[in-house]
């Protein structure tokens, strides 16, 4: 008799309780042992509710009506107790915030295994083997609430792993890493299916997981799988819109089509100019969240009209700590912040607010409203703006963000990709002159991400947009200037094709260049800049 499978899915589907529209749609495959399963599709198809009838999360947490089955080596979890899943099914959630809940590190990562009663030499040696393992083992005293965001996305995995699962779901692992980070992780997963796991993988960044072979790729829409079979047949079931495929592809393909519209980036930002006074200056500013450990150290610089600044750098460099200091949530220890040539510490942070919006790295810290519409009504309204303004600025906001159906639900019933739409969409409500948003395109798909980015740099109400990132796609395509931080220092800062071209200052900043850094660094004696791909298609 053969062994049954790790994982089969046959015939599922869901509805949550509160909605009328089916979640997923007569869904069916398994996944074989030493097999990494990728799954693709834009935000809001169903990947994640798919991750959760597989993990037990549904029926358990979220309530509605299934059909189908899942059977995990031929039984059905769903009558097993969480401490037989977890054993079994590892999974890592797109939001780490959702998922940590020790204070130090150890504890999170030891936490899993010391539910299951093991020994504490074990607990030890096994949480000692996860973190050495994700080489994060100099974490290992730390406190939880001060990780970056891509060190706490490690320390979840890490506590996944150390339970020593034989199936392993990730759900946007990739989110928040840095570009090296995230090539790691990567080997990893694939060393981890080279040994017999079998790996179900959902990830935006299609581009980065074919590095590692994937043997196989789900694409998925509204719900219902659209394709299933070999990497290589992906490209041709979707557009080059749908999905970030590398760069010569999208050239190649793109000359066919007619050449993208030139936008007009930043509208808002007259009188812009060198002599103008900026919009945010960094006086020397060191800050450290001990005493002892300083985080920045002196950083100088200004951010004008007309800048569209891209921040790259490693995980823990200080990024979300330097623009946090902007919008007044953190003050130096020592040298000064100034916003409009108020220093920030004589400033209240709804003060600021006006002028600087800033979007979380995280959704969970920001939404709290019954509706979407509430949440994108509260700012203009603490704002003192009119009725008819909020009206205006809400619609207009929800449509930037391809939101325009969601404005009834609850933001924190949406997905992850969706409620990052709703944190944005919120402060574009607000009209502040600057925008800055702290990895705007984690939990997004790619057409989403395009759409939404070219919308707001053509909106009139901004002076100058600044955004966190570890897509570099996105400094090149966006970005009229780079900054990359590292150690708590600015290493560089200048135009993209200067910054960018050193590939060994990047390399150091853990920064790994793509197929559009190399298609545009190619063509740069013929473009004299940088551009996106379906433009280089164009150019001869």
């Amino acid at each position: 008799m053969t062994n049954p499978l790790p994982l089969v899915v046959e015939n599922l589907t869901f509805r949550y309780r509160d909605r009328q529209e089916t979640a997923i749609r007569d869904i069916s495959f398994s996944a074989n042992p030493g097999e990494i399963l990728l799954v693709a599709g834009a935000s809001g198809c169903g990947k994640t509710t798919l991750i959760r009838c597989i993990n037990g999360l549904i029926p358990r947490s979220y309530k509605g009506e299934v059909t189908g089955r899942v059977l995990v080596y031929g039984e059905e979890p769903q009558t097993w107790p969480l401490s037989r899943i977890s054993q079994k099914i590892g999974t890592v959630l797109q939001d780490p915030e959702r998922q940590i809940l020790g204070t130090k590190v150890l504890n999170e990562v030891a936490f899993g295994l010391e539910n299951l009663g093991l020994p504490r030499a074990e607990i030890y040696q096994r949480a000692d083997d996860a973190m050495r393992f994700l080489n994060i083992l100099h974490l290992r005293e730390r406190e939880t609430f001060n990780l970056s965001g891509g060190e706490k996305q490690k320390v979840a995995l890490a506590g996944v792993l150390a339970m020593r699962p034989s199936i392993l779901l990730l759900d946007e692992p990739l989110a928040s890493l840095d570009p090296a980070s995230a090539l790691e992780t990567l080997s990893m997963v694939r060393m981890l299916a080279d040994e017999g796991m079998s790996v179900v993988m959902i990830e935006h960044r299609v581009e980065d997981v074919m590095k590692v072979n994937p043997e196989r790729v789900m694409f998925m829409t509204e719900g219902e799988v659209r394709y299933l079979g070999p990497l290589d047949g992906l490209s041709k079931v979707v557009n080059y819109h749908e999905v970030k495929l590398p760069a010569e592809v999208i050239i190649a393909r793109a000359a066919q089509d007619p050449p993208p519209v030139e936008i007009d980036v930043l509208p808002g930002r007259a009188g812009a100019g060198p002599e103008s006074e900026p919009l945010v200056r960094f006086e020397d500013v060191a800050f450290g969240y001990d005493r002892d450990v300083e985080v920045l150290h002196g950083i100088n610089l200004d951010i004008r009209r007309g800048d569209v600044v891209a921040v790259l750098g490693p995980n823990g460099a200080g990024k979300t700590t330097f623009v946090k200091h902007a919008i007044g949530l953190l003050k130096p220890k020592s040298g000064r912040v100034l916003v409009n040539g108020q220093d920030t510490k004589d400033a209240s942070v709804a003060e600021i607010a006006s002028t600087l919006g800033y979007v979380f790295q995280s959704p969970s810290h920001m939404l709290f409203a019954q509706t979407v519409y509430d949440e994108l009504a509260f700012g203009p309204k603490n704002l003192k703006h009119s009725p008819e303004e909020i009206e205006k600025e809400v619609k207009e906001a929800l449509e930037t963000v391809n939101l325009e159906e969601r404005e009834q639900d609850p933001p924190l019933a949406l997905s992850f990709g969706q409620q990052k739409r709703v944190s944005i969409a919120a402060i574009l409500a607000m009209r502040s002159r600057i925008l800055v948003m702290d990895e705007p395109t984690a939990g997004q798909d790619y057409q989403n991400y395009m759409s939404f980015m070219d919308s707001i740099l053509q909106m009139p109400g901004f002076e100058s947009i600044l955004f966190i990132t570890h897509d570099v796609d996105m400094a090149v395509i966006y970005a009229n200037r780079v900054i990359l931080v590292a150690n708590g220092r600015i290493e560089a800062d200048g135009k993209p094709h200067e910054v960018l071209s050193d590939l060994d200052l990047l390399k150091a900043c853990r920064v790994v260049p793509t197929t559009l850094l190399a298609a545009n660094l190619e063509r740069l004696p013929l473009t004299g800049r940088f551009m996106r791909a379906e433009a280089l298609a164009h150019v001869s």
